[in-house]
């Protein structure tokens, strides 16, 4: 197993507490004393972090080699207890992240509570290494890729008779073809994340969403 495979194991296992915590601890304090892990990004959820480690293999960035471990949190409201672990209270590993626009004020707050900031805009976070979709990362993608690029990918994921059929259900007539794609790569289990990694490989690089293209630069 890679250093940083191991260290992303151990503090989702540290940060879940439990009886397992006291041993992820250990495994994690020890992985990154050993500057096995510097840098940890965290993100809400496992697509996010299948884009992010797509991308990164796209603009030639191997982050593991670098110290770089990409974190799902499994949700916005874990971010407090995640930092505090991690940061500057905790471990004292170099931080960034991506959040949803509507999950800021999590994000916010965590830094502040965590001793990392104090920010109050998007502007702000981004100095702080956090950078904000809008509305999430699957709407920029699907925004930067446009409708056909998008019908594109599901074509090659062989979901393009699935995506007909979502089209033509009741409660998808009324959306715009950008709200019912956004619905529709969410609706089966681990679509999301297949899907999150398929449009960054699809994308033109010089159409990466900026956040997305942002926090890369940033690590």
């Amino acid at each position: 197993m890679h250093e940083t495979d191991r260290f992303r194991a151990a503090i989702v296992g540290w940060a879940a507490g439990g009886p397992g915590a006291p041993a992820a601890e250990a495994a994690a304090r020890d992985v990154a004393a050993g500057s096995g892990v510097r840098t940890v990004v965290v993100v809400e959820g496992v697509s996010d972090r299948a884009a992010l480690e797509a991308l990164a293999l796209r603009r030639g960035r191997d982050l593991g080699a670098a110290g770089v471990c990409v974190v799902p949190l499994g949700g916005a409201t874990s971010i407090g207890r995640f930092l505090a672990l991690l940061g500057p209270q905790g471990l004292g590993l170099r931080l960034g992240g991506l959040c949803d626009a509507a999950e800021t004020g999590f994000f916010r707050r965590a830094l502040e509570r965590a001793a990392i900031g104090s920010p109050d805009t998007h502007e702000e976070l981004a100095r702080l290494g956090f950078f904000v979709c809008d509305a999430d990362l699957e709407d920029e993608l699907i925004r930067a890729l446009g409708p056909r690029g998008v019908e594109q990918v599901v074509a090659e994921q062989g979901d393009l008779r699935s995506l007909r059929t979502f089209r033509n259900q009741p409660a998808q007539r009324e959306r715009t073809e950008r709200q019912r794609l956004r619905r529709f790569v969410g609706t089966t289990a681990g679509r999301k994340e297949a899907y999150a990694r398929a449009m960054v490989e699809a994308l033109d690089l010089d159409r990466v969403p900026r956040p997305l293209d942002d926090l890369l630069a940033h690590m």
